[in-house]
């Protein structure tokens, strides 16, 4: 699909044809959504799936987490007209942070942080990334932000897999995901 074209019919998740398989190896995920970012249409049309199941709902600020869910997270805080919260891997914030040890989709250990200033008790946030594939990034974020006071008013990410950790987040907080069910056992089974 060409940078360009639109479906004359767009049904939930039409986009996601847009990424493209990894050819890096096994140190990269196996899907790249970046191509999906820059098609106009397909990056407002997986934002707007996205924040759909959130409509009427209490969102204080929306937060992205380092770095591809910088993009969906900024576009959804854009959308909703909310600020913006960069969660980033450990050493990149020269202010104040809370820090939370994870292991990452490859099983490296990591640490993520968040700049403690920016969550007040109960202030409800949005967490987004661009995929969920073990949890455990997504666990972290949740963690701190729950750490700090605030509230996970929902997580949103362009797939959600169906593994331990997608399980336990999905069973805990209201999720939102662009895949389609009948597509689901191919996104888990990668």
């Amino acid at each position: 699909m060409d940078l360009c074209h639109v479906p004359a019919t767009r049904e939930k998740g039409w986009y996601l044809a847009l990424m493209a398989p990894n050819v890096k190896g096994p140190n990269y995920a196996w899907l790249d959504p970046s191509r999906l970012y820059c098609h106009p249409q397909g990056l407002q049309d997986c934002v707007a799936d996205l924040l759909q199941p959130f409509q009427g709902d209490a969102i204080d600020m929306v937060a992205g987490i380092d770095a591809m869910g910088f993009i969906l997270g900024a576009a959804a805080a854009a959308t909703l007209r909310k600020g913006f919260l960069a969660i980033r891997k450990a050493g990149h914030l020269c202010v104040q942070t809370a820090a939370q040890p994870y292991r990452d989709y490859s099983g490296r250990q990591k640490v993520m942080e968040l700049r403690t200033d920016a969550i007040s008790p109960g202030l409800r946030v949005l967490l987004v990334d661009q995929w969920v594939e073990t949890g455990g990034t997504m666990r972290a974020a949740i963690e701190l932000v729950e750490r700090l006071g605030g509230v996970v008013a929902g997580v949103a990410a362009i797939c959600m897999e169906n593994s331990e950790g997608g399980r336990w987040i999905q069973e805990r907080y209201k999720c939102s995901h662009c895949v389609p069910a009948r597509l689901q056992p191919h996104f888990d089974q990668h």
